[in-house]
C-alpha cells in the first residue's frame, strides 16, 4: 500500500495553526499592552504641555480628578475614583459612621441649614434644630459655601471641638460641640403596629447592620408577634455579606442565597447561610419600592426564590453589579464593578446594559428579547433582567403639582420650622392635632411669601403661544388664547382645598419629625401608609399569603395612595 502522507501533512499543519494561534495571542497582548503604555505616554505628556503652556495656572488635583471621573463615566456609575479629601464619604457608605455633630444639612440661598438632627449627638444635645440656619464655623463665613463646603467644615476626627453660629429667628448665637463617631442607625424604627404585626424599617447595609436587625427582630419576637414586615423601601443597598445575613434571620442554615461572576474568577463566590434562623416560620412580608437596590434586592430577591415570604411594593431598582474596593496610591480608594451577582433562582436582575452604551453614552433597559424565566424552590415562575418584581404590586401616587411644589421648595419645612417654635410642646404623637386654624396659618404664609407656580397645563399652554406667535399665528386667534388662558388657569385658594389632605399629611409628618425624631415621624406615617396596609391584609389572609407562595395566585394590582417625596441632603 502506498503511503500518502497525509498524517505528517496534519501533523504539520496542526502545528502551524497551533504557532499561528499562540503567536496572534501574544501579538494581539503586546498591542493591547502597548495601547495602554501609549495612552499613558499621550496622558502624561499632554498634562505636562498644558501645565507648561496654558495661559492660566492649572491646579493638577483638579484637573486629574475630571480626567479620571471621564474616563469612569464610560463605564458604569458605581466605578467610582475617592481623592484622599473624599475618604471620610468613602468610610461613611461602608461603615455609616463619620465623625461630625449628627446633623442633615441643605442649601437655602446664601446660607445652609440645618434639615435634620439625630437624636443624641452632638447638635441635638447642644439644642441645634431643624430649621436653623448656619452662619459662620470657627468664625469663618459661611455666606455663599455650598452645602458639600460646609459639610467639609462640620466633619472631623472625634474629640475635636467647633464653634458654630446659628440665626434662629433673626438672632444669631454660638454654640461650642465636640465632634463624635456619628453611626446612623440602620433601623431607625422597630415595633408592632398592631397586636399581631411586628414591623422593621431597615435603611442601609452598613457593616454590622445584622446585629441592628437581629436585635429589632429578637425584642418584636418578645411580643409573640404572628407575622413580621420587613421595610426595605428606599433602601439603597451597601455590603453584600450583610445581605446574606440579613436573609439567615428568616432562612436556616445550607440555603443559597447569592452567587458571584466576573471576568477574574478567583474572585467568584458562592455565599450560602450559615447559621440558624431566628425565626423560618413567621409568616414575612418584604415591602421594596423603585428605590431599593442592590443588597435590597438580594434580601427580596432570595426571599422570594426560597419561597420563604411575600414581597410587597413596586418592582425595585435592579442594580445587580458587585464592587469591590481597590486602595490607590497616597491614600486614594477606587470602587470598581467585578462581577454580576445571581439569586438562588440563578437570575441575574440587572437591568441596565452598561457594556453596550448607545452612541451618546446613555445606556438602554435590557430588552424583553433577552429576558429570561427561572423557578423559584415551589416552582413559580420568575424573571431576570429588570429588578425584584414585587408578588403584590402596590404603587403609590405621585404627589399633585402643588403639593411637591411646596414640599421641594421648602415652604411646608419653613413652616414647621415656625410651628415649632410657637408651639412648645407635644407630649405624644397621638395626641396631635393638625387644625383647620393650623391650615389657615399656612395658608397666610404662602400668600405673604408671594408663593406662585405653574401647572403643567398653563407651561404647555405657554409654549403653544409662543410657538403661536413664532408662526405668526397668534394674532389670527388671539381671542381664543386669551380664553384658553382664562379657562386654564388655576386657583391657589382650590388647588389648598381641593389637596387638602395630601399637604395636612406632609405638613404633620414635618412637624411630628421636629418633636420626634426620625422614629417618631416613622411612627407617624404608618398609620396611613398603604403598602404597609396591603402588607397586612396580605398576611393576615392566611389562605391568599399561602397560594401567592405556591404559586396558585397572581400578582395583584392595587394602587395606593403613598406620597412619594425627594430632597437632596448632605450628611453631618
Amino acid at each position: 500500500m502506498k503511503k500518502t502522507g497525509i498524517g505528517k501533512i496534519t501533523i504539520v499543519i496542526t502545528l502551524v495553526l497551533l504557532l499561528a494561534v499562540t503567536s496572534g495571542f501574544l501579538i494581539n497582548q503586546e498591542t493591547r499592552d502597548f495601547r495602554i503604555a501609549k495612552n499613558l505616554d499621550i496622558f502624561y505628556s499632554l498634562f505636562r504641555e498644558l501645565n507648561t503652556f496654558y495661559v492660566d495656572d492649572i491646579d493638577p488635583d483638579k484637573t486629574v480628578k475630571a480626567g479620571i471621573d471621564n474616563m469612569l463615566k464610560t463605564l458604569d456609575p458605581y466605578t467610582v475614583y475617592y481623592p484622599e479629601s473624599d475618604v471620610d464619604e468613602f468610610t461613611f457608605m461602608t461603615t455609616g459612621k463619620y465623625g461630625g455633630i449628627g446633623s442633615l444639612i441643605r442649601s437655602n440661598g446664601e446660607y445652609v441649614v440645618i434639615s435634620e438632627v439625630y437624636k443624641g449627638f452632638p447638635a441635638d444635645q447642644a439644642g441645634i434644630r431643624p430649621g436653623d440656619i448656619l452662619k459662620k464655623v470657627d468664625g469663618a463665613s459661611l455666606k455663599g459655601y455650598t452645602s458639600d463646603k460646609v459639610s467639609d467644615k462640620l466633619k472631623g476626627n472625634p474629640g475635636t471641638e467647633l464653634s458654630l453660629t446659628i440665626e434662629r429667628k433673626g438672632k444669631e448665637n454660638d454654640y461650642k460641640l465636640k465632634r463624635e463617631k456619628i453611626a446612623v442607625p440602620p433601623v431607625p424604627y422597630y415595633g408592632m403596629i398592631d397586636s399581631k404585626t411586628g414591623y422593621i424599617r431597615f435603611t442601609n447595609f452598613t457593616q454590622n447592620c445584622i446585629e441592628d436587625v437581629r436585635n429589632a427582630l429578637i425584642k418584636l419576637k418578645a411580643s409573640n408577634p404572628e407575622q413580621i414586615i420587613l421595610d426595605l423601601r428606599g433602601n439603597p443597598g451597601g455590603l453584600l455579606t450583610e445581605a446574606v445575613e440579613i436573609v439567615n434571620l428568616f432562612v436556616g442554615p445550607g440555603n443559597d442565597v447569592v452567587s458571584t461572576k466576573g471576568k477574574v474568577k478567583q474572585f467568584d463566590e458562592s455565599f450560602k447561610t450559615t447559621r440558624d434562623a431566628v425565626d423560618e416560620k413567621i409568616p414575612l412580608a418584604v415591602i421594596i419600592n423603585r428605590g431599593s437596590a442592590s443588597a435590597s434586592e438580594i434580601v427580596a430577591g432570595a426571599i422570594q426564590d426560597l419561597d420563604r415570604g411575600v414581597i410587597i411594593g413596586q418592582r425595585s431598582y435592579g442594580k445587580g453589579l458587585v464592587q469591590i474596593t481597590r486602595p490607590l496610591s497616597y491614600n486614594t480608594q477606587l470602587k470598581v464593578t467585578t462581577a454580576k451577582y445571581y439569586i438562588p433562582s440563578g437570575r441575574c436582575i440587572q437591568a441596565r446594559n452598561f457594556s453596550h452604551p448607545n452612541e451618546d453614552g446613555s445606556v438602554g433597559m435590557i430588552p424583553d428579547s433577552l429576558i429570561s424565566e427561572f423557578k423559584t424552590k415551589n416552582g413559580r415562575t420568575v424573571k431576570d433582567g429588570g429588578g425584584i418584581a414585587p408578588d403584590v404590586e402596590d404603587i403609590p401616587e405621585t404627589l399633585s403639582q402643588i403639593a411637591g411644589e411646596l414640599y421641594l421648595r421648602n415652604y411646608i419645612f419653613d413652616y414647621a420650622t415656625s410651628y415649632f417654635w410657637n408651639h412648645q410642646e407635644i407630649k405624644s404623637p397621638e395626641q396631635f392635632t393638625y387644625t383647620d386654624k393650623d391650615y389657615e396659618e399656612f395658608k397666610a404664609l404662602l400668600i405673604k411669601r408671594n408663593f406662585s407656580y405653574k401647572t403643567v397645563t398653563e407651561e404647555s399652554l405657554g409654549e403653544l403661544v409662543s410657538n403661536a406667535k413664532k408662526e405668526k399665528y397668534y394674532d389670527m386667534h388671539k381671542d381664543l388664547f386669551t380664553a384658553l388662558e382664562k379657562d386654564l388657569a388655576h386657583s391657589l385658594d382650590e388647588d389648598l382645598k381641593i389637596n387638602y389632605k395630601e399637604i395636612t399629611d406632609l405638613i404633620s409628618d414635618e412637624i411630628i419629625s421636629r418633636y420626634f425624631y426620625e422614629a417618631g415621624a416613622i411612627e407617624w406615617t404608618l398609620k396611613d401608609d398603604e403598602q404597609v396596609a396591603k402588607a397586612v391584609e396580605v398576611l393576615n389572609n392566611k389562605s391568599l399569603y399561602s397560594s401567592i407562595l405556591k404559586g396558585e395566585a397572581g400578582s395583584v394590582l392595587v394602587a395606593g395612595k403613598n406620597k412619594q417625596k425627594s430632597a437632596g441632603v448632605n450628611m453631618q
